[in-house]
């Protein structure tokens, strides 16, 4: 009287829809993550190796450590000489600096 009969359905093939259903929200997953975070980190990362080549004797350098100073000697490929004080130079890799602040003047 308050039950009714509960009838069997048969269950449907799984589709094609469903498997792109399933794939669809993680390729989108996968394109905002691109676009938004790798696509702007290589960009940086592009941006600095630039900088990096770009550095000169007179340049006035920061280090990620946090020192600045001048470049008294472009050593080799990778290391400078930085004056970071009177009488004071340093060797830095170049991979080690975080920003070049003050173009000097050109060599002569």
């Amino acid at each position: 009287m308050f039950i009714t009969e509960a009838y069997a359905q048969t269950a449907g093939a799984p589709g094609a829809g469903d498997f792109l259903g399933m794939v669809l929200p993680l390729v989108l997953i996968m394109g905002v993550f691109y676009f938004l975070l790798i696509r702007p980190q290589q960009r940086k990362m592009k941006e600095h190796q630039q900088m990096l080549s770009k550095v000169a004797k007179g340049d006035t350098i920061v280090t990620s450590g946090g020192l600045i100073g001048k470049v008294v000697k472009v050593v080799d490929d990778n290391e400078l000489l930085v004056e970071v004080g009177e009488n004071v130079k340093v060797r830095v890799l170049k991979s080690g600096l975080s920003d070049v602040r003050a173009k000097g003047e050109p060599a002569k």
